[in-house]
């Protein structure tokens, strides 16, 4: 094969990787609302009790975090997972701060007993965490 021949094969090839790149779509779980989602529990302080917040407050709204646990081999529900989940609810009704009432750790056979909904049902154990969400006022005028 002589030179021209290389450079043309070159050239061809070069043509071909870089049309077949150029029409490709890359999709990611990359969102906006994925990372506002995931962070939003850390701008929900928690508080110990109302007497602990320092500034001006408004009681937003009872919120509640659940914890299952599917399957009898599987990780027991976590107080730090509901909690997190009630921290969620919260931010998602505008609030920055929680105060929490109580964490019930209810088995298999206390959830069949309560009037919960089918997904709690299909838990071997549950974990539900209880809160008051709050709007402080965090600005010092």
């Amino acid at each position: 094969m002589n030179n021209r021949t290389h450079h043309i094969i070159l050239i061809l090839l070069f043509i071909f990787f870089t049309s077949s790149c150029s029409n490709r779509y890359v999709s990611t779980n990359l969102d906006k609302e994925n990372f506002s989602r995931y962070f939003s529990p850390s701008k929900v302080k928690i508080y110990q009790s109302e007497s602990d917040i320092q500034d001006r407050y408004q009681f937003i709204g009872i919120v509640e975090g659940q914890d299952c646990q599917v399957k009898a081999h599987h990780a027991a529900p976590d107080k730090i997972n509901a909690r997190t989940q009630a921290r969620q609810e919260a931010h998602a009704l505008h609030a920055n701060a929680i105060v929490f009432s109580s964490c019930a750790l209810l088995s298999q056979a206390q959830l069949a007993k309560q009037s919960m909904s089918n997904d709690a049902k299909q838990c071997h154990a549950l974990v539900i965490c209880y809160g008051k969400a709050y709007s402080v006022d965090t600005n010092n005028e």
